[in-house]
């Protein structure tokens, strides 16, 4: 067994380290059930995650180049026109058109416009590989362990929880919201309760993408062209459980923000909780 080292408790006191005290200490941590085990992941498991990795780590780099566009035009007062989504195709044939008077600013903007495009290619490149692997897990091709492809296809189950890649027991989605972060701190004694913001416990990167998912749950349910795409060969019951979550969601946004005045980052942090309880449901259908 392995356990994680930044969560064996010390006495703030203890100033003598030697493997005998060790070796007692984690074994009185072990029979009092206080070690927090760690599940080292499979060599094909870790290939995948390293994709999502370095799929994170450019779209941090998209972010950052965008933004440098952004203040390079924002401080020679170039806006963009109206009624256009910000790097969408309008947006994007706008870009092009620009031309600047002096020398040294045509340069600098054709420089972080290339750059700009070539993260976008490697983008689609890594999403690519992504929608392979992914379509891998779910086919059980041949090059795969049975017991990865379990792991992958059944992500929530109830069995004993080790942190490093899969999620421990969780029977209800309160659980879930728990583990990703997505609940609010607490400090309360007696009768007083006092909440304060979101705990951000666990992992901040499915917490990110389940709150930049919420925001377009502010939008009117509809099933576009894309989304019926995606939801070619799926079971109706995704389908079903993922409309229904469409139709909530949307009210749930509309409620908090228009009726009840709440800022839109709180709504968007509160809608992420519930889209984590859809995502839980389906995660634990039967197959």
């Amino acid at each position: 067994m392995v356990c994680a080292p930044g969560h064996i408790l010390k006495n703030a006191t203890d100033h003598i380290k030697v493997d005998k005290r060790d070796a007692v200490r984690l074994a009185r941590l072990l029979s009092a059930g206080e070690l927090r085990l760690v599940r080292v992941p499979e060599p094909e498991e870790e290939q995948l995650r390293d994709l999502v990795r370095s799929r994170e780590d450019l779209r941090v780099d998209l972010t950052r180049i965008r933004n440098r566009i952004g203040k390079f035009l924002l401080r020679r007062e170039i806006y963009a026109p109206k009624h256009t989504e910000t790097w969408g195709v309008l947006h994007r044939k706008w870009l092009q058109s620009l031309r600047f008077e002096d020398r040294a600013s045509e340069p600098v903007f054709e420089d972080a416009m290339h750059a700009h495009d070539i993260l976008v290619a490697r983008r689609e490149q890594l999403e690519r590989a992504l929608a392979e692997d992914r379509r891998d897990l779910a086919l059980g091709a041949h090059h795969r362990p049975a017991q990865v492809l379990a792991r992958h296809r059944h992500p929530i189950r109830a069995r004993p929880g080790r942190r490093g890649g899969r999620l421990p027991p969780l029977p209800t989605p309160t659980f879930l919201s728990s583990y990703l972060g997505l609940v609010p701190s607490e400090h309360s004694s007696g009768e007083k309760r006092r909440q304060g913001g979101i705990t951000k416990a666990g992992s901040k990167h499915a917490r990110r993408l389940l709150v930049e998912a919420a925001w377009q749950y502010r939008h009117v349910p509809r099933t576009s062209h894309h989304i019926s795409q995606r939801q070619r060969g799926q079971d109706q019951r995704v389908i079903d459980i993922a409309w229904r979550a469409q139709r909530r969601l949307y009210k749930r946004w509309q409620r908090l923000h228009d009726e009840r005045r709440k800022r839109r980052t709180v709504v968007a942090v509160a809608v992420g909780r519930e889209l984590a309880a859809y995502c839980w449901e389906i995660a634990t259908l039967s197959s």
